[in-house]
């Protein structure tokens, strides 16, 4: 092609540009642009590297122009790129010093390497502009469904030809034991799309839960409408999957809407997912209402939501855990998933056991701390007090108001709450000190001696240690998979988060505390600029 484009007649050209164009599906300007870039470069192997040449194809005729660009100067140091003023003045008149003027070449007969040269050029240019039109075509398509067909299968990955692109689905993108033989028609969602050189890079997935969305927006006119929304999806590939939906029109259940006439349009979407088995589920703004529906089809008793943690404690009847816990785990696995917090399933007899071990636990403290008898301890356990900061810093009316205390009671215990938590403190200090923790740490906002000492194991014993952390690697929330919490459920991997994650400081708190570490580094510098 690129031989006879450099070689061919004026008609030739513009008809080789045509059909490159139409072919590759991108614009007739670029192919008209890269032959001009192959013929200005053979002109310059024939006539001067060192030459400025420029060639200039007419996308209408076929007319080829070359020249070359000199300066005017009043004396030639470089023939190549300069001409004196009486040379200039036969090529432009009125040309004087300092101008930039054209001087038109001959045309140039092409060899054969020359030929292949421009031939490398042409296909170069026409194949990057093609790269380019593929991403720029894919690249504002991320999350649409799209339908192609199996080219091959390479090492586990489907290649799926998309027409004007290719597409990849990774195993792990990838239904579970779902079998693809290459012609066959598939549909996956457009998961991302990365520019590189060797073209961009189509990644799809039809194990994505926003693929099952996509899906379920085909089938129910109602959430293509907007009319019912999906506010949450989650997966199992192959197995199982739970959506929350919503409805905007009181008069519309969103769940039958879904389900469809018979069951036939989540049908249709669990044919195309290979069988799996999708839970509908009324989505809610209230949490516990929402986690409670989310484990259907077992029953709860009560949901306790720990804000702090993020996580929620599931009360389930004894003989609802298999059935909420699931086969593996998969019901609140999914649960989990679906509204974003860790769940833990408790039986009504692991309930009832562990409150009545945090109820002794409690009272003993309080007991041993405040130095009271047990009738008082467990009083206030009864009354909802769970720590000694609870007694020392609540308001003295709150405590002077369990039946059976007074004003003068209330002061006693918060004033031996308060002593019990200076002599922690000081014990903590002892402790902090004694792993060899700077006094520059204690003065960090936020700062307990109880968090020092949990530095102090971790190696971080002086200001820079500390500094050189990033805030992640100190207070990141712990992530733990749920799981039943008793003695014989399994143990599984936890994420032990950052250093000081059970002292529940928040991201912020975490950046102030790194920041105020690294002061110092900022102090010093300004001090050795000042010296300089």
């Amino acid at each position: 092609m690129a031989t006879s484009a450099v070689s061919a007649n004026k008609a030739e050209l513009i008809a080789i540009a045509d059909s490159v164009a139409r072919e590759k599906l991108i614009d007739r300007g670029i192919v008209i642009e890269a032959m001009e870039d192959a013929i200005q470069r053979a002109a310059k192997n024939r006539y001067g590297a060192e030459m400025e040449i420029r060639a200039k194809l007419d996308p209408a005729n076929g007319d080829l122009r070359l020249w070359r660009v000199v300066e005017v100067v009043e004396q030639v140091d470089d023939l190549y790129k300069q001409v004196s003023v009486a040379d200039a003045q036969r090529l432009q008149k009125g040309a004087k010093i300092g101008d930039y003027i054209v001087d038109p070449l001959p045309p140039i007969e092409f060899g054969r390497i020359q030929a292949q040269a421009s031939k490398q050029i042409i296909f170069q240019k026409v194949r990057e502009a093609e790269r380019e039109r593929q991403f720029e075509e894919f690249k504002d398509r991320v999350g649409e469904i799209i339908t192609g067909v199996v080219k091959r299968v390479e090492f586990g990955h489907i290649v799926v030809d998309l027409g004007r692109a290719e597409g990849v689905i990774r195993r792990d993108a990838q239904i579970p034991r779902e079998v693809v033989r290459v012609g066959d028609r598939i549909r996956a969602l457009i998961l991302r799309v990365i520019r590189e050189n060797r073209g961009p890079q189509i990644f799809l997935s039809r194990a994505h839960p926003d693929f099952m969305k996509k899906l379920f927006a085909q089938e129910v006119p109602e959430i293509y409408d907007g009319i019912i929304t999906i506010q949450a999806a989650a997966r199992d590939p192959g197995s199982r999957a739970k959506i929350g939906v919503i409805s905007r029109d009181s008069s519309i259940d969103p769940v039958g809407a879904c389900v469809g006439m018979k069951g036939s349009r989540v049908q249709a979407v669990v044919q195309e997912m290979q069988g799996e088995k999708i839970d509908i589920i009324p989505w809610s703004p209230d949490t516990a209402t929402f986690v409670v529906n989310a484990l259907q089809p077992a029953n709860v008793s009560r949901v306790v939501i720990d804000e702090e943690e993020d996580r929620i404690e599931v009360v389930v009847p004894d003989d609802q855990l298999s059935l909420a816990i699931g086969r593996r785990g998969q019901n609140v696995r999914l649960a989990s998933q679906l509204t974003g917090k860790a769940i833990d399933i408790l039986t009504e007899t692991d309930a009832s056991e562990k409150r009545q071990r945090e109820f002794a636990e409690r009272s003993e403290t309080f007991q041993t701390e405040l130095d009271v008898d047990e009738t008082l301890s467990q009083l206030l356990v009864a009354e909802g007090f769970t720590s000694l900061e609870e007694v020392a810093y609540i308001e003295q009316d709150e405590i002077a108001s369990i039946e059976g205390f007074d004003e003068e009671l209330a002061a006693e215990l918060q004033s031996r709450a308060q002593e019990a938590l200076e002599r922690r403190e000081e014990a903590a200090r002892a402790e902090r000190r004694s792993l060899g923790v700077s006094d520059e740490l204690a003065t960090m906002p936020y700062m307990t001696e109880a968090m020092l000492v949990t530095l102090g194991k971790a190696g971080i014993k002086t200001l820079d240690d500390l500094a050189d952390l990033a805030t992640d690697e100190l207070v990141a929330k712990k992530r733990v998979e749920p799981r039943r919490r008793n003695e014989d459920a399994p143990k599984r991997p936890e994420d032990k988060g950052g250093i000081l994650a059970d002292y529940g400081l928040s991201e912020e708190q975490g950046n102030e505390i790194i920041m105020a570490a690294r002061a110092h580094w900022f102090e010093e510098d300004a001090v050795a600029e000042s010296s300089q």
